[in-house]
């Protein structure tokens, strides 16, 4: 177990801000996840649980104790009619698992391709591209309770997962230390390629019927033919949820602005790029002080150099009035906030 205090969590934020914490602290297993836990329960207090940084936006130092998995490993059990079961160490790299799984002739996570993050992310995040989430794949949490230090199993109808949402981001936040995710796989799934440009690109390159592995290095293309690299250019990936209207909402904006994209859910409502949103009003490329609106992608902000937590925040929040202005949507930070 890594046990350290005034410790700079420079490279555990994809944002690169270098703020520091007081303490911390990254567990290696089980046991070394129910020794934490006791550490933390006894007052260890305030605590932050994060994964790779790669949805996190650090505005201070945060006094207190930082916690993180490193638990590793990756086992498959598969019956004999295709069905398999999944387990990871919450601390494996999500796209290592994702290109471990296509090599070994599954297509369940194909489309969630170069999502940055650690395992332990996923099943909080509910990650989520190209028309899958990682919800419609898990299959059970396995974690340890802070407050008992006792082991825990919870499955996905248990997690009351939502867009980018579950129970372990409201009431169970900073309740449990995940230790393991199972995913289920299956042999007999099959290609999703109608999601935004995904079959364009391939006929672009004219593959009419791609495998796995060509489904997933067009979508890595796509991804960072958009997306910046953390290491070039500090940023979260996706700042901003796409937000959700109901159809009556969407139907009275379209008739203002007929070209606006959109979504249609199973639940009747209607998904509005927030990029779409936030290009009409101008913002993309746009800086403020040492962050912007990414020039590509409006949906990332991107930290110039030497920016700090606060200007992203200013950045953020300016963005946000102007998309309210304009069309009376709320955008919501995907980004946690610290």
């Amino acid at each position: 177990m890594r046990d350290e205090h005034d410790y700079s969590l420079l490279r555990h934020n994809t944002f690169g801000i270098d703020a520091r914490c007081r303490r911390y602290i990254e567990y290696c297993s089980v046991d070394e996840a129910i020794l934490t836990a006791d550490i933390i329960s006894q007052g260890d207090e305030p605590y932050l649980i994060i994964g790779a940084g790669s949805n996190l936006l650090l505005t201070a130092d945060f006094e207190g104790t930082v916690v993180r998995s490193s638990i590793r490993g990756i086992s498959l059990t598969e019956s004999a009619d295709g069905e398999a079961r999944l387990c990871c160490g919450s601390g494996e790299t999500w796209d290592d698992v994702v290109a471990w799984t296509i090599k070994m002739g599954f297509c369940d996570l194909v489309n969630l391709s170069l999502i940055p993050g650690d395992v332990g992310a996923s099943a909080v995040q509910n990650i989520g591209a190209y028309g899958s989430e990682v919800c419609q794949v898990v299959d059970n949490v396995m974690a340890v309770e802070i407050a008992t230090g006792r082991r825990v199993t919870f499955y996905a109808a248990d997690c009351a997962y939502g867009y980018r949402d579950s129970r372990f981001k409201g009431e169970w936040k900073n309740r449990f230390l995940i230790t393991h995710v199972t995913y289920r796989l299956s042999r007999r799934t099959a290609l999703n390629l109608e999601y935004g440009n995904i079959r364009a690109e391939l006929l672009r390159k004219g593959i009419n019927t791609p495998t796995p592995q060509q489904l997933r290095d067009t979508i890595i293309g796509i991804r960072r033919s958009k997306l910046p690299a953390p290491e070039e250019l500090g940023n979260a990936g996706s700042f901003f949820k796409n937000p959700v209207v109901s159809r009556a909402e969407y139907e009275r904006l379209a008739k203002r602005w007929p070209q606006m994209p959109h979504y249609s859910m199973d639940d009747g409502r209607e998904k509005i790029p927030a990029g779409w949103l936030i290009e009409q009003c101008g913002w993309k490329g746009r800086r403020l002080g040492r962050a912007a609106v990414h020039e590509h992608q409006a949906l990332v902000l991107v930290n110039l150099g030497g920016a700090d937590g606060i200007e992203v925040v200013s950045l953020c929040q300016a963005v946000c009035r102007d998309v309210v202005e304009r069309f009376g949507i709320e955008l919501q930070p995907e980004v946690n906030i610290v």
